[in-house]
Order: C-alpha cells, then structure tokens, then sequence
C-alpha cells in the first residue's frame, strides 16, 4: 500500500461547516519533537515549509521563546502551566522526578480547566505526560506511543485503547497517522458539536529520531546537503539575521562537543561514514560527506512531511469554516539532537537510509545547524537546546500580522494564555484541594500591534544542566561547569561569558536561581514523587523508552 492510498478516505471525509460556530475561538497547539530554532523556512532555514511559513506571515513569530530542554517536562509543562520540577515531571537536587514521575492531583491537564468553559478536546500523536489521555480531560485520542518505529509502531492506541501492530511495508507513516486522527476528529465535531469551540493537541513525532521518512520526501533533499554542515549553518544565520530573528554574532561551533550520552557501540553499527563530532566539513572523507549529507537529507524530509501533514489540517480548518477563529500555535518540545545511539528494530546498514531497517540520528554535526544560530543541543539548558520557534496565527484575535516578538517566553505561559483567550481563569482549588499560584504569563498582550509580555524570570534546571534569564541577562552553565552570564540583548549565541567581568550581576542572578529552586523543591516536596524504579526494570531513558 501507498503512503497515498491512506489519504484517500480523507477525501470524502464530513466537511460539515461550522454554522452555528462558537464566538469562543478555538485553539490548535501544534508541537514537533526535536526540531530545531532553524529548521523552519520562516525562521531561516532551506526545508521547504509554506504552510507554516504562511502562518508565520499572516501572524506572529516568537525569536526568544523557550521549552524545558526536553520532551517530558516540556509536555508536561505545556499542558499544565507549571515548571515540570514543581509537579514531578522532572528532578530538583533533592527531590526525584522525572518521565517516571506523577502529577499531584492538582496539577490538572488544560482540558479539566476549558471543559467547564464548553470546550471539547482532542489529541492525537505523542504523549509521554502521566496518565492517560482521556483520564487527562480529553475526548478523543490517538496515542502513537511507539516513535522509534515510524512505519511499523506496536504501540498505539485511539481513545485509551490499544490497537494491533502495524505490519511491516503497510504504507503507514507515523506524521500521516496523526494528522489523518486529527482530520477524523475536526471532522467529528464539525459534525457533532459545531456550537462548542475545541482545543486540539496535535503532537508529532518527527522530526525525532529514528531518520525516517518516505522515499519520495527524501528524494527532494538528496542532494541539498552536499555543500556540508559549516556552509549550510552559514546560509541560515545569514537568512535568520535578514529577517531580524538573529543577531550579528553566530556561535563558534564547539568541535569538542558531542552526544550528550556516550553510546560507542551504536557508533560503530552506524559503520565507517558515522561521526560523533562537528568536525569541519573540509576535513571529512567522502564516505563521511556522503553518509552525513544523506542523514540531513532524510531530516528535512521529516520536517516537509510535518509542513505537508499540517497543511491537511489547515485545509480541514477551512472546510469546516474554522480557520479564521482558531488561535494555532507551533513549536518544538527542545532543540535539535545530538544524541546518538540504536534501539528498538536495530540498524542495517545495508537498508536504504531513512526506510524502517535503519535507525540513525541526526548527530551533533547537524543538530549544531538545526539549532543555528546557538550553541549545545538537547538536554542542555544553553539556546540551542532550550529556544524554539513559536508561531502564533489567528485571523480573529492577532491584529499584529507578519511581525516578530522578542520578549522571553516559556512553554509555561500556553495555559494562562489559552485560558485567557477561552474567556476563564484557572479555578483556586480542585476539588477541595487548592491549587498553587502558577508562573506563567499570557501571551495575549503580545497579539496587538506593538504588543509585550513582561516576565519577572525564566528558570531551567535539567540533568544538572542550569539557567535563569531575568530580562536580557541570561546565566547558565553545564553539569558540573561553572556559571556563564550573558547579556541576550547584545549577545544573543551566548559568545562572551561576562561573568568574571561582571560577578555581581552573576551572583546576583545565581542567587535567584537558587531561591527558585527551594521555593519549587518546597511546593513539590508537600506531595513526595514516588520512588524511582529499581535499575533494569521498565523502560528507563536510555533503555528504549520513549524520549
């Protein structure tokens, strides 16, 4: 079967209009996994993404916005408001949590908040947040669980329940999946409940590894990256400097600096084109360029896949006469990967790169240009594995068209800005147990012309990875390496560390950052996180889990 032939029954699938549509715009959070600041067309990259880059036109774009640095907390964070160490989604120093960790029974879902307010909602893609979807406030879901086999998962589920594998050469497609339960479920309410407005979670595995992607999407890429790393990552600060997203200094790249956990033996299985290093292009060999070159390839297939995905669900909004009242927001739940390893069905080598045989990963060669201008990756709490794109489109709601805004925000501020624009507030207790004031900031202020949104302090803390931003100065610093202060404002690739230029301004900022922390450490430690598994049982993070 053909990717095509899924795509089919779509084409005479409900168009019902929404005639007796709500005033109460709906709300559609699009996130992508692992893709980074410079992935998308609109904020200078070369993959080709016109339905997103026309979201960005007709609305706003987001230059210093920020997730958790990885896909749990980030998801949890999104979803609830708070920052992922205050409801167990991710470790203090103290304290455990984590992607085994348990929300408190006030740490409610966005769904329990908009139900009251005649809100339906939907998910379909990845989760990794506790619980299940449905037990989590949500109508509907497709849950694709198993992203580590984009063409043939095993796990998957469509409303809390499971569904059987998916057979190997099916034609099946994890992006086309989720956006083909999207579609069904649009579909669903236009039909059903058009006099209620909808909130939908559209999660999407891609661009995450495993490099995956339909044949003919990698043909258009095949020879894109053959000019290497170094000229392409040139190409995009220049492009992103041109639209105002980046500023005059592009970031050293850290030659030093590889996978954030060392995998040796998947190095070898990738064979003799594979390197763990950003090496300069000019000194690999041709079987490394040509083995490297293919990987990007099949990364901007991924991202094309996700543009064209979307699109379908764009179109359906229209149909539906939905699209000029729904707030969109797009962004990604970290920065671009340098993570190298092999999991799930293995990699052959002797399988054509990016078909179901193979499990590559973009490397840090690549993931050093997806995250362009900035520097680390994923998990790491400096720009590149903390900043994403955020577009924010809706025809009814966003006077500002085609503009960019440069004040901080965090996924952390999507709950009070989609209760905001719901017309509700977040109750003061649940059931009876009170709910703890939330850090976020809504972000409707920003969608008039000229528009802001002030926050008092931005605040990370990953796998001993730390950062605080208060206004333009930014400290932050890598496990076990000293704190580093930036002013964003003149520096914004974090180039010149000013901390021993200017150590009161840094004590003063490593001070806040610690005050954060025990207030986070106290409201969690009120409800203590369940106890860690025992090493060896379940799926930990590096045992094949979903990251």
């Amino acid at each position: 079967m053909k990717l095509s032939s899924l795509l089919l029954p779509l084409l005479f699938a409900p168009c019902a209009v929404l005639d007796a549509a709500p005033s109460k715009p709906n709300v559609l959070v699009i996130l992508a996994d692992d893709l980074g600041h410079s992935d998308l067309g609109c904020y200078g990259g070369e993959i080709a993404t016109p339905n997103l880059d026309a979201l960005a036109k007709g609305g706003l774009r987001f230059t210093d916005f920020y997730n958790t640095a990885r896909c749990w907390p980030t998801r949890g964070a999104l979803l609830t408001g708070y920052y992922a160490q205050q409801i167990h989604r991710d470790a203090l120093p103290t304290l455990n949590g984590g992607g085994q960790g348990v929300r408190q029974s006030w740490a409610r879902l966005l769904p329990d908040y908009l139900k009251p307010l005649g809100y339906r909602s939907y998910h379909s893609g990845k989760w990794h947040i506790d619980g299940e979807p449905l037990a989590g406030g949500f109508d509907h879901s497709y849950h694709l669980q198993d992203q580590g086999r984009h063409f043939n998962p095993r796990a998957h589920s469509e409303d809390d329940v499971k569904l059987p594998p998916v057979e190997k050469d099916s034609g099946f497609y994890g992006t086309t999946a989720i956006a083909d339960h999207a579609i069904k479920y649009l579909g669903e309410h236009a039909e059903k409940h058009a006099d209620q407005p909808f909130f939908f979670y559209l999660a999407y595995t891609a661009p995450h590894f495993p490099l995956m992607a339909p044949p003919v999407d990698i043909a258009r890429y095949r020879d894109k990256y053959k000019a290497g790393w170094d000229a392409i990552r040139e190409q995009r600060w220049q492009h992103a400097k041109q639209m105002g997203i980046a500023g005059d200094v592009l970031s050293d790249v850290e030659r030093g600096v590889g996978p954030p956990y060392d995998f040796p033996d998947a190095i070898k299985k990738y064979g003799p084109g594979e390197v763990n290093r950003p090496l300069p292009w000019s000194d690999l060999n041709e079987e490394q360029r040509e083995f490297q070159a293919t990987k990007m390839a099949v990364h901007a297939a991924m991202i094309d896949r996700i543009d064209r995905e979307t699109g379908r669900v764009l179109d359906q909004l229209r149909a539906m006469g939905a699209f000029d009242n729904t707030l969109i927001l797009f962004l990604s739940d970290n920065g671009a990967s340098a993570e190298m390893m092999v999991r799930d069905d293995g990699h052959d080598p002797a399988a054509a790169p990016g078909s179901a045989g193979t499990y590559l990963c973009l490397g840090p060669g690549w993931s050093t240009v997806a995250n362009t201008p900035f520097r680390r990756h994923k998990t790491w709490v400096h720009e590149g594995g903390i900043c994403t794109p955020l577009i924010a489109h809706w025809p009814r709601g966003i006077s500002a068209r085609g503009e960019l805004r440069h004040d901080p925000g965090h996924v952390i501020d999507l709950v009070p800005t989609i209760l905001e624009v719901a017309g509700g507030t977040k109750p003061a207790d649940w059931k009876g147990e009170p709910i703890p004031p939330a850090p976020g900031r809504s972000l409707v202020p920003a969608f008039a012309k000229d528009g802001s949104v002030a926050h008092d302090c931005l605040w990370w803390l990953h796998e001993g990875n730390r950062a605080i931003r208060i206004g333009d100065w930014k400290l932050v610093a890598a496990k076990g390496e000293p704190w580093e202060l930036f002013n964003l404002k003149t520096d914004r690739a974090e180039t010149r560390n000013l901390a021993t230029q200017m150590p009161e301004k840094a004590k003063e900022l490593a001070a806040e950052w610690e005050r954060r922390t025990g207030e986070f450490t106290e409201l969690a430690s009120k409800t203590p996180p369940p106890q860690p598994r025992a090493k060896g049982e379940g799926k930990g993070r590096r045992g094949g889990g979903v990251e």
